[in-house]
């Protein structure tokens, strides 16, 4: 599969960004070095470049490359993505972003929220990153949706995968009205019902670790790819963007991860072309 070409931004195009960032990490580093390696995974030549929805992504015109987001200052970086971000929103163009650690979810909902009305967000998770704060950082990767539902940035929150819903977690879930899907109680794909444009982000701890050993939180019990895919295939709703964030090269085994993630980019990018 080859990496789209850089070039001027059109509308219903898709952007494929880069958000090299990890210093809202509580565990481990390393997240900051996913971007790269699922580029890297994208180019290595292993699977080709066709969808399991009929698409075709390489050379497709509506498939660009928005670059690298600038990270070098930690203090800047969010302001750098939600920079990025406007500039994709403003031209009607749809940001696909390769974290980083989750953190990332909550600036780019910031800035897109501003060009679209109610729209829902999908989340993948072993965990639901509700908390109010976490080691005394707000901005932490545990507390993205608080974030973002406390100001109202989208209309509802639907997460799939959790198991590590605590109480404080659980108030905070009631609180902002979110759809949680614990794993212990996952049937499958038809328990999603979503009737508005829909924001995917997609933490790869929310595959079991059998599937996905590159992640700095080792939460067993969790998805199949093919379980998270059937519910991006059912989507029947316009999908105005998406994340896959947590990836630690660090921590996989043989690349596998990194094409995991490859393989989520090909059908969520199938999803939003269609």
């Amino acid at each position: 599969m080859q990496t789209p070409p850089q070039k001027p931004l059109s509308q219903d195009d898709i952007a494929l960004l880069d958000m090299p960032f990890d210093a809202n990490s509580s565990h481990l580093r390393g997240p900051s070095e996913g971007p790269a390696a699922i580029r890297e995974m994208m180019r290595c030549g292993s699977a080709n470049s066709s969808t399991e929805l009929g698409q075709e992504l390489n050379h497709n015109p509506r498939i660009v490359d928005a670059g690298v987001v600038d990270c070098s200052d930690d203090n800047k970086a969010f302001d750098n993505l939600e920079t990025a971000i406007d500039a994709i929103g403003k031209q009607g163009a749809k940001p696909l972003t390769f974290g980083g650690d989750h953190s990332v979810t909550y600036p780019i909902i910031k800035s897109l929220a501003k060009y679209h009305g109610s729209f829902t967000i999908l989340h993948f998770d072993a965990h639901p990153d509700l908390y109010d704060i976490l080691d005394n950082n707000p901005l932490s990767h545990a507390c993205p949706f608080a974030r973002i539902m406390e100001n109202k940035l989208a209309n509802h929150l639907v997460q799939i995968g959790i198991r590590t819903l605590n109480q404080h977690q659980r108030d905070q879930a009631e609180k902002f009205n979110v759809e949680v899907h614990e794993m212990t109680n996952w049937r499958g794909a038809e328990q999603i019902n979503i009737d508005e444009p829909v924001y995917i982000t997609i933490d790869l701890d929310a595959l079991d670790p059998a599937y996905a050993p590159g992640v700095s939180h080792f939460e067993p019990g969790g998805l199949s790819v093919r379980q998270i895919l059937d519910v991006i295939h059912s989507l029947n709703v316009p999908v105005i963007g998406a994340d896959i964030v947590e990836y630690n090269p660090q921590r996989d085994i043989n690349g596998m991860t990194a094409m995991v993630a490859t393989k989520l980019y090909k059908e969520v990018c199938g999803k939003m072309l269609a």
